[in-house]
């Protein structure tokens, strides 16, 4: 581990979403799910509510960028990972894995602002995620700038658009039908039913897009994407993430995605 980071900790990956080793108010550790997708600090599953005997505190709401939902929330007295600890969390609870297998079911969720004060490094090919103050610096080289977390520019094909980096997403790309409709090159699509965001289910197809599509310097070739006439935006799932290394610099609103490391390359 460098000196600068705050903490360095082995993940395990189940159908290409993260799972760390969390203590919660002290107890534990549990299995949390890192998902960029998940606004604010994070959140509880029911069934950490019900172990842990937390009170609920109130209320709020949640989106999936297709609809909202009304959820509930508890506060926690401190969330660590690998030796550093945050205090005082104030997270939004429900039944996030009671339709999940026993593998894949989490405890909670480390949403993007637990890491919105450093550098998050997740190495996907090391299966290890780092947190520190170091940074990355707009203009600089790979370094790609955003507005709102984390659309980046995407290019497919000949066709310049905006995707959003979501790790919580077991998905490689999802692509709004007016997109595919512009870079599927008359590809068909097949049924491939329904897909389940945090508050909708949304009927999907499949189909094989040649692209390529360049995130940064990286490229994919012959993807696999899932097609919704309801997605608002092209979503860059873990499975299309899973092959490089991602850093995010909240901080600056930059992010880079990187070839593996030599010491990673398998």
């Amino acid at each position: 581990m460098r000196a600068s980071a705050l903490f360095s900790v082995p993940f395990r990956v189940v159908d290409g979403r993260i799972y760390v080793e969390v203590k919660v108010d002290g107890k534990g550790p549990f299995p949390f799910a890192v998902d960029t997708g998940a606004g604010g600090m994070g959140r509880a599953d029911a069934s950490l509510v019900a172990d842990l005997g937390l009170a609920l505190t109130g209320s709020g709401q949640t989106s999936d960028g297709v609809a909202t939902a009304d959820v509930r929330t508890v506060r926690l007295s401190s969330v660590e990972i690998g030796g550093f600890v945050r205090r005082d969390l104030e997270v939004a609870t429900r039944d996030y894995s009671g339709k999940l297998t026993r593998e894949a079911a989490f405890a909670g969720i480390l949403g993007r602002e637990f890491f919105a004060d450093g550098l998050l490094v997740i190495d996907y090919p090391a299966q290890r995620l780092t947190f520190s103050r170091g940074a990355l610096a707009p203009g600089q080289e790979g370094v790609l700038a955003y507005e709102r977390p984390f659309r980046v520019p995407v290019t497919i094909g000949g066709v310049a658009t905006e995707g959003n980096l979501d790790t919580g997403a077991n998905v490689t790309f999802v692509l709004p039908k007016p997109l595919f409709d512009r870079v599927g090159a008359g590809a068909a699509i097949r049924e491939a039913g329904a897909g389940k965001l945090t508050n909708t289910i949304v009927r999907t197809g499949s189909a094989t897009v040649a692209g390529p599509f360049r995130i940064g310097a990286e490229t994919l070739a012959d993807v696999e994407v899932r097609v919704s006439d309801r997605y608002p935006e092209l979503l860059v799932g873990a499975h299309a993430l899973q092959h490089f290394r991602l850093l995010i610099d909240q901080r600056s609103k930059s992010v880079a995605l990187c070839p593996p490391a030599a010491s990673s390359r398998r």
